[in-house]
């Protein structure tokens, strides 16, 4: 919901050096944070790396982010 990760894409190569196609899937986790100026919990689904930048800024400056994307939180 903050940083907006997606999965990346690339390939296994085999021992004979075979490639497939595989993703690289973001580490998202599911978080409740309490919303001090609504008097709420918010669940924001987050990469860790969201998660380490809501521990930064605050989690009322990254409700305001996701909002701004057009996010319902």
């Amino acid at each position: 919901m903050l940083s907006g990760a997606q999965p990346g894409f690339g390939n296994n190569i085999s021992h004979s050096h075979r490639r497939t196609s595989r993703r690289f899937n973001p580490n998202i986790q599911s978080k409740r944070y309490w919303l001090p100026s609504e008097g709420r919990h918010v669940r924001l689904r987050l990469s860790t790396k969201g998660i380490k930048t809501v521990d930064t800024i605050g989690v009322e400056a990254a409700v305001a982010r996701i909002r701004a994307r057009g996010v319902r939180v």
